[in-house]
């Protein structure tokens, strides 16, 4: 395991306990960017097979495993303690699968009608962003759905600082508690952001069609590809 992997290990085994209740105060447009990846996620089964990359606590798997309560889920992250959360969360269902891994590399033996990852792939550098593009495109059946609810780079350094500077203000107004903030301001050390357009252009590089950017808020962004 690299040392960039232990770090984000470490960080958010330290944060799995608290990570759900501090979500809306660190996603200032929680319910635009969730919402929306959910609408998107549109499949013709009423059992559609689902991989979620990055899952962590399953905060994004469970709002789609209320659009799709017959679906089968599989969970894979890095980290251990994230994963309990999750395990806890689904704990009354039997469609739910859990790995314990780095995603970077995970190429699925059975195909998905969805692959989903919120606020994850951002840890990764610019060459690991695109295996795992290219790897979900392998583990999507002709028709399934790529979605990335992610944070992306500005396009340029003054847009940049622009997208960090408000997000900073509303944290600082979120009520959080201060070493919840500091802790959440330490994990953004973590971030090897891309920007909007080069993201774009890899997914369409390995294949996607119909790609897009359907959601923006400042930094935050949900990306859509489908395989054809």
């Amino acid at each position: 395991m690299s040392n960039q992997h232990e770090d984000v290990v470490v960080k958010f085994n330290q944060a799995a306990q608290a990570y759900d209740n501090q979500r809306r105060a660190l996603i200032p447009c929680f319910d635009d960017f969730y919402n929306t990846a959910v609408s998107i996620a549109e499949t013709e089964s009423e059992c559609p097979n689902i991989l979620d990359l990055g899952a962590g606590t399953g905060l994004l798997s469970s709002f789609i495993l209320k659009k799709y309560p017959q679906a089968t889920l599989t969970l894979i992250d890095i980290s251990e303690k994230m994963m309990e959360v999750a395990k806890m969360r689904f704990a009354d269902l039997s469609n739910v699968h859990y790995i314990i891994d780095d995603y970077t590399n995970y190429v699925a033996e059975n195909k998905f009608d969805l692959i989903v990852s919120a606020l994850s792939i951002h840890h990764l550098t610019d060459s690991d962003k695109r295996k795992v593009y290219k790897n979900a495109f392998d583990s999507l059946r002709a028709g399934g759905i790529f979605i990335n609810c992610d944070q992306v780079l500005g396009s340029s350094a003054f847009i940049d600082a622009m997208y960090k500077m408000d997000w900073k203000k509303k944290v600082e107004a979120s009520g959080l508690q201060r070493e919840e903030i500091e802790a959440a301001y330490e994990r953004t050390k973590l971030d090897k952001m891309s920007t909007l357009e080069m993201q774009l252009d890899w997914l369409h590089e390995i294949g996607l069609a119909d790609v897009d950017c359907v959601y923006k808020y400042f930094n935050f962004t949900v990306l859509f590809g489908r395989k054809s």
